[in-house]
């Protein structure tokens, strides 16, 4: 379906610029396949005005003419829909060439060196190598998950998917269908946020307990997507970065090197363990839960308690 209206959105587009007088709709509908297969002219009126307006929420200038007999036309004027030369200075070209270097080892490695080659033909300066460009610098996002282009492009479309996922103290995966709005990496993982339909709310989930394909939905969104979505706030508050209490534990000497980073206050216990002071907020039982018997916690007794569950959940399996 996707490749079908991106099909037909393009025939318009072409259509449109094409001509050098507005054409109505009934020369467009006579001119598009798959609007002479339209199956009458509500559906074909309904499929034209949203394709016109993808057109125009994608930058095409389309223009409404209405000549003397009343008739109405359209057409996309090319000078108006011409972009200005491109011009790219020596560090302009540069930064280019350090973003694409932090995909070289993912799966968009491609699409950035095809990005950097259209810019040279477009006129990148000859004398300019972007990737040599500032070579001391070599940045990175790993990119390991197989969930992330699919996730990608749903994100982009605006398109409903499910999959099976994993939660840190569940033994097996269970199914998800989730509204996605953004990736985002933090701290070497990458997390999507998303409207979680099965739960009627927003939910984040890390890419690395995606298990199996992630599968496309059809239909459209039915919750209102945020003007910004804030993944690292939100996956930073579960994991305790915003807390305003503060919990005690024991840690296995020579372990747990993330808590201690996060520590306010360490103290050498001997016999192989520590005790640390750590930030106190919402999922950090769950964090704790992944390091086994690392971790013991002290106090708060509640945040006691919800460890002590996790960790008989997993045990049940």
């Amino acid at each position: 379906m996707a490749i079908a209206k991106a099909e037909r959105l393009m025939n318009l587009a072409l259509c449109l610029l094409g001509t050098r007088r507005p054409l109505s709709k009934r020369e467009l509908r006579e001119s598009i396949e798959a609007y002479l297969e339209a199956g009458n002219d509500d559906s074909f009126n309904r499929m034209f005005e949203r394709d016109k307006d993808d057109l125009r929420e994608l930058g095409l200038v389309i223009e409404t003419v209405e000549n003397l007999d009343g008739d109405v036309g359209y057409l996309a004027r090319r000078d108006s829909n011409r972009l200005p030369p491109i011009t790219i200075d020596a560090e302009e070209a540069a930064a280019l060439g350090l973003a694409a270097k932090v995909w070289q080892q993912a799966r968009l490695a491609g699409a950035a060196s095809g990005a950097l080659q259209k810019l040279r033909a477009a006129g990148l300066p000859e004398d300019v190598d972007p990737y040599e460009a500032h070579s001391a610098l070599e940045p990175r996002i790993p990119v390991h998950e197989a969930s992330f282009e699919p996730l990608m492009l749903a994100c982009r479309d605006r398109r409903p998917v499910a999959f099976d996922y994993r939660k840190a103290t569940a033994a097996r995966p269970e199914q998800r269908h989730v509204e996605p709005w953004a990736l985002e990496c933090w701290r070497g993982h990458w997390y999507l946020a998303g409207w979680d339909r099965d739960r009627g709310a927003e939910r984040v989930f890390r890419l690395s307990r995606i298990t199996g394909k992630v599968r496309s939905r059809a239909g459209r969104f039915t919750a209102d997507v945020p003007d910004v979505v804030t993944v690292r706030e939100t996956v930073a508050s579960w994991a305790g970065e915003s807390a305003d209490r503060s919990a005690l534990i024991r840690l296995r000497t020579g372990a747990g090197y993330p808590l201690r980073a996060k520590a306010a206050h360490i103290r050498e216990l001997g016999e192989g363990w520590d005790e640390l002071e750590i930030p106190y907020g919402h999922g950090l039982d769950a964090w704790l839960v992944e390091f086994g018997p690392d971790v013991v916690v002290l106090e708060p007794a509640e945040l006691r308690a919800d460890v002590v569950d996790r960790l008989r959940a997993v045990a049940k399996g």
